[in-house]
This record gives C-alpha cells, sequence and structure tokens, in this order.
C-alpha cells in the first residue's frame, strides 16, 4: 500500500520551518532529504 500524498504534506508542513527540505517519491513511498541528504523516509504512512 502506497503512502497518501496527504501525508507527505502533513509531513511537509511540520518541517517547513526547516530551509532545504525537500521530497522524492520511490516505488509509493517517499523520500525526505534536508539539504541533499536523507533524513528520513515514510512508507505506509509510518515516518522512519
Amino acid at each position: 500500500m502506497a503512502s497518501s500524498k496527504e501525508y507527505l504534506d502533513f509531513i511537509l508542513e511540520q518541517l517547513s520551518e526547516l530551509d532545504d527540505i525537500t521530497h522524492r517519491a520511490m516505488m509509493g513511498e517517499y523520500i525526505i532529504f534536508y539539504r541533499g541528504k536523507v533524513v528520513g523516509a515514510f512508507m505506509m504512512t509510518v515516518f522512519l
């Protein structure tokens, strides 16, 4: 089961005070980057 876009939006909103937060979709899940480095991922609505 792929992660939802709504959950991605929620996570990005929580991290919005940080500069240079980006994300990339990978196989239906999302990887979160801070200043180009992987800082987390979420799969099936669990943020790791």
